[in-house]
């Protein structure tokens, strides 16, 4: 079973010492909150945690506090049906083809996140500076969703 990320992976090593390591989850964060409310997730997830997918439904926490708290930090196929693996597969990992023709997770979460820091007219220290917000969520949920598209055409599944 491939992970596709792991919070520990980043709070370890160059992770700023001033930050909680849920910020190491932000990202994973927000892709696993759209893949629950795209109805993307595994239904042993959704058997292991129902409680808890509800909670994200409904805005009580974050995808980063669902990461941390009920998948232990980590990111896998075991928590994706077969679409949201497919799509994970090329689009949240990293050096793929369609990611190098169109974008990754990756890239487009930090240019999302560039672009808007400077529209505000700051920069963000580090990539887990990026707070863990629903307004931010909102934001990259338009992006993954336009990804989303383009990866059904790329797939030919429309």
């Amino acid at each position: 079973m491939s992970t596709y990320d792991d919070a520990s992976w980043h709070y370890g090593g160059d992770f700023p010492a001033e930050l909680p390591g849920k910020n190491g989850a932000t990202h994973t964060g927000m892709f696993l909150n759209w893949c629950i409310d795209k109805d993307l997730i595994s239904d042993e997830l959704k058997e292991d945690v129902p409680e808890e997918i509800e909670i994200v439904k409904r805005r009580e926490i974050t995808g980063a506090e669902f990461v941390m708290d009920a998948m232990d930090g980590k990111f896998s196929e075991h928590d994706l049906n077969t679409m949201g693996n497919s799509f994970a597969k090329d689009y949240y990992k990293d050096d793929t083809d369609f990611g190098n023709r169109f974008s990754s997770f990756a890239d487009d979460y930090v240019n999302l996140f560039d672009t808007k820091a400077e529209e505000n007219d700051y920069e963000y220290e580090t990539f887990y500076h990026i707070e863990d917000t629903y307004e931010n969520y909102d934001l990259m949920k338009q992006v993954i969703d336009y990804r989303f598209e383009e990866w059904k055409e790329y797939k030919r599944l429309n």
